[in-house]
């Protein structure tokens, strides 16, 4: 299996780029919770140094819970990396839609890391688009969180962050198995969808749920 690499980062911070942010965001597809979206922001220190506890950090859908949050830990620990979470509500799901959502939660996740003093920046992003009304350079990345080692870092704390909360809200709402599925659509969630009805946490706007209403 193919690791993302810090190729890219590098080319940017050796042609005068002094701060690289990346985003990713988890959540998208769930029947319930919020999106999350992680920020992540590195200098060139972050990327002259070795990290070899860092070493296998990949797209959190390829990583096991219990490597996910090692590296999860590691990474918030990390004194060169800053990072941010920012989430949007399911209500804010129905009201905007899941990609105008996430895109929001991505820009507040940016306002959030943006450096005290002026460099020439530029944000990651994983997909095909880039985020409106972003100022800051962009570069979208098709399969980012796969190839990009910034990328990867920010999915892997937002996926950890997401699920931590999907298990909180297990304990709230219990009967769903957020704990287990997190929100996404299996059939046991349908089926308990199905049975107990929709809770306040399921997005209204998704047609599993809508039919439910």
């Amino acid at each position: 299996m193919k690791l993302p690499r810090k190729t890219l980062e590098r080319k940017l911070f050796n042609s005068g780029y002094g701060y690289v942010c990346a985003v990713d965001e988890v959540g998208m597809g769930c029947l319930a919770g919020p999106v999350v979206v992680c920020a992540v922001g590195m200098t060139n220190h972050f990327y002259n140094k070795v990290h070899k506890k860092l070493a296998g950090v990949r797209d959190s859908k390829l990583l096991s819970a219990q490597q996910r949050e090692k590296f999860s830990q590691e990474l918030i620990r990390e004194k060169d990396l800053v990072y941010a979470i920012a989430q949007c509500s399911p209500k804010t799901v129905d009201k905007l839609n899941i990609y105008r959502a996430s895109r929001l939660a991505m820009r507040n996740a940016l306002k959030k890391i943006e450096p005290d003093i002026e460099f020439k920046s530029i944000v990651l992003v994983d997909g095909n688009k880039k985020i409106d009304g972003v100022k800051t350079e962009q570069k979208a990345i098709v399969k980012g969180d796969r190839k990009v080692f910034a990328i990867a870092c920010a999915s892997v704390i937002a996926k950890v962050f997401r699920d931590k909360l999907m298990v909180k809200y297990a304990q709230k709402y219990p009967g769903y198995g957020f704990e287990k599925h997190k929100g996404y659509g299996t059939a046991r969630h349908k089926a308990r969808l199905v049975l107990m009805g929709p809770c306040p946490i399921h997005r209204k706007s998704f047609a599993p749920v809508a039919k439910l209403l």
